[in-house]
């Protein structure tokens, strides 16, 4: 697969099993986020993976959370879709606000770009994946189980496998950009 049919067939998948990226693999999907724009070379990120032991943590610390925000039951069903994923890859944004070449927001941007390599590579390696956040990125459970600083802001959980049915499609459709696109 071309890097184009890479970028306009990507997809997220929910529906994950084993296996994960390997060892090897993680390193050239870190190695392609490490490619990924930065301002000023900060590496403004941190990655962390969640996978075996790791994922009962995760979910314990998810669990904390969602009764810490008194969230609803629906949301305290997702851990267990969360944590039954093979792996799952934090993605941290280290950010400096001491930096005046690079303000802030910069710095989480290049988090977030950070983040689509590890999808892009990932998907390029044949896992899918998903990126998730919502009220999960904030809670203090989370941030203490992932050694947040003050600081630092949690920007994905990489959700990371095998794609559960092997006969999911890529969605082949092109977008309409007209509504996105415009010419000065």
């Amino acid at each position: 697969m071309d890097a184009l049919e890479l970028l306009t067939t990507r997809r997220s998948n929910k529906k994950l099993v084993a296996p994960a990226p390997n060892k090897e693999q993680l390193e050239q999907i870190f190695q392609a986020a490490l490619r990924t724009p930065d301002h000023g070379k900060l590496k403004p990120y941190r990655f962390v993976v969640i996978a075996d032991k790791g994922l009962i943590k995760l979910a314990n610390a998810l669990t904390q959370v969602a009764t810490d925000l008194n969230l609803d039951n629906k949301q305290f069903s997702k851990i267990d879709k969360i944590c039954a994923s093979p792996m799952v890859i934090a993605v941290v944004a280290k950010l400096d606000p001491k930096v005046d070449k690079v303000p802030e927001w910069e710095q989480l941007v290049a988090a977030g770009c950070a983040t689509y390599g590890i999808q892009l590579a990932a998907q390029s390696l044949g896992f899918d994946n998903v990126w998730i956040t919502g009220k999960w990125a904030g809670g203090d459970a989370l941030r203490q189980t992932l050694n947040c600083t003050e600081q630092e802001k949690i920007v994905a959980l990489l959700l990371i496998g095998t794609a559960e049915n092997e006969k999911l499609e890529r969605d082949s459709k092109t977008a309409d950009t007209q509504d996105f696109v415009s010419y000065l």
